[in-house]
């Protein structure tokens, strides 16, 4: 058996992890050997590769000398933090990549705190060194600082560091040797990672992802803790509410370069895929059946904001979707809760409506987006925070929110944040820009994006990650003016658009079909009000000078999926097919919508 290492990157959302890969794997010629030429290629979901964010963890093996470097890369996102947590448990350490300008940032404290907390041995890379506004002695002051505020023992603090260029492709110890290669980096994993330890005993696997293939099914992908995988053996499973019962393996297969090759036996500290348990969930432990010892459970972190999916039931119903009734959503819903352990999915007093909650907007709207692409139609109502009770008083999730923002519009982005109950815990310059940190209840934060991007001039750079419980903080003032709602059903007008563009903004181009009770833009006071977008122009058979001038219309607004979930209030919804965002109010005839209103002021 080759010398083994399992080592996990971890990293901030775009601070370079699938880059660097991309060249590790090119250098050890895994891609010439596999006939690859795909740029970022372990961002394989076509969702990941648009948003240039990794969503679902991925394992790879690399030869290198005489070692197998087990690699698993991460999601750098809070919002997927079920992920991180899981697929660190099968590594013996952390490559950490910190960007040589950003230095440190919300998500590399999340996932380094995960990493310290399973005593995981950091090797910490300052990535980016190409970029001409470096500055990587600060930033391994900061990263100094933030292993002590993390409560990092002595071993963890004595960390090697190396500098890099994912880009380029190389990798040093000291910035004044001119560098060639990533083969420090990897010397750096062999010499400063520990290998697995051996335990001795019967068979241990935990279970951390699950994989799908439409020919063999579910796939199990975890790591041998203790003992020897055979697939002769005999086995047992044991789930997560303590059931045991007696399973037999199909096939195993282990990871060589970016493929999986099959064996018939797997040792211990190696990660494998197991395929032939139909009922294998993340959690759950393979064992001996005469010994069947479960690992322990795996921690998830609870969900903090909840949707309610429910039918399509407006007037376009059914005309870009394949997928439409709440059988089919509860299915998908249901499915996707087999490997996406941090979500939950509660059905509600309506049959045709399901409570889906997830740990951040982020989360919840990469599953609407994956289901609208497959062909699901739904509708979501508003994003609510999830409130706990702790000592008998109301408590609501607070997030960590980091603005980096030029100087002169600093004190702007404080005040928008003060009114939404956030405080500035620090502050400090960084280069040209100011970093400016909060604690924001979570309620605070939706739609606080558009108004901070347009206070900025679109300067300010937004992050933010969950934090803890915290009590009540009060109300939030309204954010946000009413809005336009479509009277009529039918084509919009350029004609009637341009009358009425001094009333607010819109949200519609001429021709696009609209129908009463749709939202088309948002007003420029706070009262909603109802307008007619189909209206033509009258022709007759005058002509007077100077009325027929040119008609020029501002391009409007275009959400993104998450930009339409964060603007939306309580009596709105978005309406999501394949093919359109739409926004619409919850009651589209307008005498349903003033009871309600009227119900609201009672």
């Amino acid at each position: 058996m080759k010398k083994l290492r399992n080592v996990a990157i971890i990293a901030h959302v775009d601070h370079g992890k699938t880059t660097l890969v991309d060249q590790i794997l090119k250098q050890c010629e895994i891609f010439r050997k596999n006939q690859i030429v795909r740029e970022r290629f372990l961002d394989s979901n076509e969702l990941e590769r648009e948003r240039g964010i990794t969503i679902l963890a991925k394992n790879i093996s690399i030869p290198y000398k005489d070692y197998k470097i087990n690699l698993i890369d991460t999601p750098g996102h809070a919002d997927f933090g079920g992920e991180v947590e899981r697929v660190l448990k099968m590594a013996d350490g952390v490559l950490l990549l910190v960007d040589s300008f950003e230095g440190p940032m919300p998500q590399t404290r999340f996932v380094l705190e995960k990493a310290l907390a399973l005593h995981l041995k950091p090797i910490v890379v300052i990535n980016k060194i190409d970029r001409p506004d470096n500055r990587p002695n600060e930033v391994l002051n900061e990263i100094f600082d933030l292993f002590i505020d993390l409560g990092a023992d002595e071993n963890q603090l004595e960390f090697p560091i190396i500098y890099a260029s994912g880009r380029e492709g190389w990798a040093t110890k000291n910035l004044n040797e001119k560098p060639k290669n990533l083969i420090p980096l990897l010397d750096s994993i062999i010499k400063d990672i520990p290998p697995p330890q051996h335990q001795s005993g019967t068979l241990q696997i935990q279970i951390t992802t699950l994989d799908y293939n439409d020919y063999v099914g579910r796939i199990g992908i975890g790591r041998v803790f203790r003992g020897t995988l055979n697939k002769n053996n005999n086995l047992s499973i044991i789930k997560r509410n303590g059931l045991i019962h007696s399973v037999t393996i199909k096939q195993i297969f282990v990871f060589e370069g970016i493929t999986r090759i099959e064996v018939d036996e797997v040792q211990c500290g190696d990660i494998c895929a197991i395929v032939g348990i139909d009922d294998v969930d993340i959690g759950d432990t393979i064992a001996d059946t005469l010994n069947p010892e479960p690992l322990p459970i795996i921690s998830i972190d609870e969900p903090t904001i909840s949707m309610t999916f429910t039918v399509n039931n407006s007037p376009f119903y059914g005309k870009e979707g394949k997928y439409v009734t709440s059988r089919q959503i509860k299915e998908r819903l249901y499915k996707e809760l087999e490997h996406n352990v941090a979500l939950d999915v509660q059905e509600t007093n309506s049959p045709d409506s399901f409570k889906v909650s997830g740990r951040g907007i982020l989360h919840l709207s990469i599953l609407i987006e994956s289901m609208r692409r497959e062909g699901f139609e739904l509708q979501i109502r508003e994003p609510k925070v999830i409130y706990k009770e702790i000592d008998g008083r109301k408590a609501e999730p607070i997030e960590i929110l980091v603005v980096d923002v030029p100087s002169a519009y600093a004190g702007k982005v404080i005040e928008l944040v003060g009114q939404r109950k956030g405080e500035l815990i620090k502050m400090e310059n960084k280069g040209s820009l100011n970093k400016l940190e909060f604690h924001i209840p979570s309620r605070g934060i939706m739609g606080l994006r558009t108004k901070i991007l347009t206070a900025t001039s679109g300067e300010a750079v937004m992050h933010h990650r969950f934090y803890q419980y915290e009590y009540f903080k009060g109300s939030i003032g309204k954010t946000r003016n009413g809005v336009m709602i479509s009277i009529g059903d039918g084509p919009a007008t350029a004609y009637a658009i341009d009358s009425l563009q001094d009333r607010g903004k819109f949200f519609i181009e001429p021709g696009e079909m609209v129908y009463s009770g749709q939202i088309v833009g948002e007003h420029s006071k706070e009262n909603d009000i109802e307008v007619n977008v189909q209206r033509g122009k009258k022709l007759t058979n005058m002509r007077a000078s100077g009325s027929d001038k040119a008609i020029k219309i501002i391009p409007p607004i275009k959400f993104s999926l998450e930009e339409a979930l964060e603007y939306i209030e309580d009596d709105e919804m978005v309406e999501v097919t394949p093919k359109s965002i739409r926004l619409r109010k919850v009651y589209l005839d307008p005498h349903e919508r003033k009871k309600f209103n009227l119900g609201k002021t009672k």
